[in-house]
């Protein structure tokens, strides 16, 4: 039975896959853009209208690219026996969410969600090999 571990931001997403006797350890890039935008500007005239900053549109972007980071990270796991998902922020809880809409079999295998901050990849390993109470 695969037990998988995913440690995901909004950078990338560190997945380790326990199987049997082996391991094995993976990097998914979300690819995801960082928005900043500017903040309107005025006009000419002295108290003069204002350029409104449209931040739906941004965070529109951001929704689809995250949401294809998403999709990127549930192609890369295959078949689930277990899983387990760590991160800071919200970013496991939106991957939980988007794993309930599009793939629930697979939200169903959902061990743990727990949030922890930033970690190397030797950390995330003793985490998840933790989480699962195996030894390698």
């Amino acid at each position: 039975m695969r037990k998988i571990g995913i440690w995901l931001d909004k950078e990338k997403a560190l997945i380790l896959t326990l199987e049997k006797n082996e391991e094995y350890f993976e990097t998914v890039s979300s690819e995801l853009e960082f928005f900043n935008p500017k903040g309107g500007s005025r006009s000419k005239t002295r108290w003069g209208p204002q350029d409104v900053v449209q931040d739906s549109k941004y965070l529109e972007r951001e929704k689809h690219q995250l949401n294809r980071y998403f999709e990127n990270i549930v192609q890369s796991l295959g078949a689930v026996g277990e899983l387990a998902i760590f991160g800071p922020a919200e970013a496991p809880e939106k991957f939980f969410k988007a794993l309930k809409e599009k793939h629930p079999n697979m939200a169903k295998k959902v061990k743990t969600m727990e949030k922890v901050d930033s970690m190397t990849e030797n950390q995330v390993k003793a985490l998840v090999r933790n989480c699962f109470g195996t030894k390698t």
